[in-house]
């Protein structure tokens, strides 16, 4: 989000006698097969994932109504990447005000909707596996409330953006802009500083500490369940054989937590490694892309820098919709084995159908005829 008209940006780096006109040209070439990179994969493995989860995870698995709704919101985002592809190929923009403005939200929307679903992800395999009972009585009912209240935090959270980017100062001249090129309301400082410092606090820095918190915690608990594991060889002889059936059934016990939780791990310390990777690359520039929009930073050299990487920032942030889906895959053992195995339905339903049966059965034919004339060939020349 920038405070500054467009035109702005380039003439605040010309003071420092930088030519943007090239770099902003490279931009919209990025955009546009950025874009068009993410499109065709984000479809197929969001579709494909919300399939899976909806239909074939069973309910009891941890954390389904969050996965759900962050691959909806995955989704939703890659729906609105043609328009996108579109604007910066012809840069023009004919589907109206309200449309471009509704894509404009939909990118941050999903951004920060996948940032908070993935600490609901992080937290609650967090919880679950040091507090036991606590999923026992937890239920679904719970998550499905959780995922309302978070569309309707992160909603009105993102609204800001749609207001800023919504100026009507020129409205004929940026009839046809959206997206970078929308004009911008000039904001009072104390209300810029005000929306960086929630933005930054509740988007960035406190979803860090809690998915930091949740790894930090699992991985104390498994190097602890790891250090209490029994050495020694289990004690030989007929007055030892119930205790060691029990010492057996506990180490089968204790082998199946220490398991659970290195998964448990795995997964937190993903979800830590694409947040670090999709969306502190943004939060980190944002906060010098206002400092330099405002007139705060003096440095030419810290300027150009700040404002050649924005457009780098946002396509890392999108890229955490096609790197989700990949999460469940590796991740989550249903998943894939559900995914596996339609796979190898499908496959068979696919070779069995008349049009490949009767295809093969011509080939067959075609190579027996073809056996039969070299057969005789060869008997004739003999």
């Amino acid at each position: 989000m920038t405070l500054n008209k467009p035109e702005n940006l380039s003439q605040n780096i010309s003071e420092c006698r930088y030519n943007m006109s090239s770099w902003e040209k490279t931009m919209d070439t990025l955009y546009t097969y950025f874009y068009l990179f993410l499109f065709i994969p984000g479809l197929l493995l969001n579709t494909v994932a919300l399939w899976v989860l909806c239909r074939h995870i069973s309910k009891k698995m941890k954390t389904l109504i969050f996965m759900i709704n962050l691959a909806f919101a995955d989704l939703a985002h890659v729906l609105s990447l043609p328009l996108r592809i579109y604007y910066y190929l012809t840069h023009t923009w004919p589907f109206g005000h309200a449309a471009c403005l509704f894509c404009f939200y939909l990118k941050y929307l999903n951004m920060y909707a996948a940032i908070v679903f993935l600490v609901c992800i992080s937290v609650q395999r967090c919880v679950f596996l040091l507090k036991p009972f606590s999923a026992r009585r937890w239920k679904r009912k719970y998550d499905l409330l959780i995922s309302i209240i978070v569309w309707l935090v992160v909603g009105i959270g993102c609204s800001p953006f749609i207001l800023v980017r919504s100026g009507h100062d020129n409205s004929t001249r940026y009839s046809s802009k959206c997206f970078k090129d929308l004009p911008t309301r000039k904001l009072p400082l104390s209300t810029a500083v005000t929306m960086m410092v929630l933005g930054e606090l509740f988007g960035f820095l406190l979803p860090l500490a809690a998915i930091g918190y949740s790894s930090a915690c699992i991985a104390h608990s498994l190097l602890k369940t790891q250090d209490q594991d029994p050495e020694d060889p289990l004690p030989r002889g007929r007055t030892f054989t119930v205790t060691s059936s029990i010492s057996q059934t506990e180490s089968l016990a204790d082998r199946q937590t220490t398991e659970d939780k290195g998964r448990a791990l795995r997964m937190v310390l993903s979800c830590s490694a694409l947040f670090l990777v999709c969306f502190a690359p943004y939060h980190i520039n944002f906060l010098l892309y206002l400092l330099v929009s405002q007139g705060m930073v003096s440095r030419c050299g810290l300027k150009q820098a700040t404002q050649m990487f924005h457009p780098v920032s946002l396509c890392l942030a999108s890229l955490s919709c096609c790197l989700n889906p990949l999460l469940y895959y590796f991740l989550t053992t249903e998943f894939r084995r559900h995914l596996s195995k339609s796979a190898s339905t499908f496959s068979a339903k696919l070779l069995s159908s008349p049009v490949i049966a009767t295809y093969s059965s011509g080939r067959v034919k075609l190579l027996q005829k073809r056996l039969e004339v070299s057969t005789d060939s060869t008997a004739s020349l003999k």
